[in-house]
């Protein structure tokens, strides 16, 4: 039994890995907030650093900043003090003039120490340049190079200025999203080969999975909200990534309508199985392709990819990838078990 079955131990145990390592393993530290947010040339900019996870305190004696420009142009802080292990104040003496031809520019802020290692809030202050000269500004601009900037000690989660906390719901939200393609992918071939076939066991078997693969659906609907309030501000914000998503499972939820419309089960069969394959030809667009022609508030809109380095470092994929196939998994078996109860009642019915 624990041989033919070993599959299913395998999801259980990945989904409890999941949920163990995805909400257990700590966020880098990271900065939060800094104030004030903009400055103009020739001024000396004091600023407040709201950390996150931070150790400014324990690792003052390390303590280092940088206001960056660009690859070649950065402004070390003149004076660091850390007023606690989370808040920092930082002096910076900015130039009259900056080696760029834009009236406003935005400024990275790196903060760096042995204990904390190096954290980035992009796009930190903005600064306005009164006259505008790049050649008096690559004169008097003091570069200070950023180099050997120290690491974060042990296994971290990286942290995001909006997503906090929330990034965990990658393993949840993401992941169920991808285990549901796969198992309508799964559904998709049952239906062709019962179309080719006419073996109703085929048909049972895309039943199945389509039930498990929607209900995934609106999981990852639901987890989805939840992160939109927290990032977004509204739970449902008519993003049309939302827009698209509930219609694609709308379309779904009308598979099993037309199937309960039949009482002759082959002509259920048969027109659930067109349609079917219809739904998940309509899926793929519906969630992956018309959201990147558009701009939207999710990741992965406006003709930019996901799921890139910005959005998984090597340690999130660690509990990411395994999500996935533990979530699709456990999918399988709840669809098995489905399949089997279907198959029971067809017995009864046919005795």
């Amino acid at each position: 039994m624990m041989r033919s079955n070993w599959w299913k131990f395998l999801g259980v145990a990945i989904i409890m890995y999941t949920f163990i390592a995805g909400i257990l393993v700590p966020l880098k530290p990271g900065i939060v907030a800094v104030s004030p947010s903009s400055t103009r040339t020739g001024e000396t900019l004091e600023m407040e650093i709201q950390g996150y996870n931070s150790n400014f305190k324990r690792g003052e004696d390390s303590l280092r900043a940088w206001l960056k420009l660009d690859d070649q142009h950065a402004l070390r802080a003149v004076q660091l003090k850390a007023i606690d292990d989370q808040n920092l104040q930082l002096t910076f003496q900015i130039p009259p003039y900056l080696p760029a031809r834009e009236r406003i520019k935005d400024m990275t802020l790196i903060v760096d120490n042995s204990i904390d290692g190096a954290s980035f809030l992009p796009s930190a202050v903005f600064v306005t340049q009164d006259s505008i000269d790049p050649d008096m500004g690559t004169q008097v601009w003091r570069n200070e190079a950023i180099v050997d900037l120290n690491e974060t000690a042990g296994i971290t989660f990286p942290f995001r200025n909006i997503l906090k906390e929330t990034i965990r719901n990658t393993y949840f939200h993401v992941a169920l999203w991808l285990s549901m393609v796969l198992i309508f992918i799964g559904s998709v071939v049952q239906s062709v080969k019962y179309l080719r076939t006419n073996n109703i066991e085929a048909d049972l078997k895309a039943l199945s999975l389509t039930r498990v693969g929607t209900i995934f659906g609106f999981l990852g609907l639901i987890t989805g909200a939840i992160w939109a309030k927290n990032t977004w501000g509204a739970y449902w914000s008519w993003d049309v990534k939302q827009n698209m998503t509930a219609i694609a499972l709308l379309i779904y939820c009308a598979y099993f309508v037309l199937r309960s419309s039949f009482e002759d089960q082959e002509k259920s069969a048969r027109l659930g199985a067109v349609y079917n394959i219809f739904a998940f030809a309509a899926l793929i667009p519906l969630i992956y392709v018309i959201p990147r022609l558009t701009d939207s508030l999710h990741p992965g809109a406006g003709g930019n990819p996901a799921l890139g380095g910005e959005d998984l470092d090597n340690t999130m994929r660690m509990v990411f990838y395994p999500a996935v196939i533990g979530w699709t998994l456990f999918g399988l078996w709840m669809a098995s078990l489905w399949y089997r109860a279907d198959r029971l009642e067809n017995q009864l019915l046919e005795r």
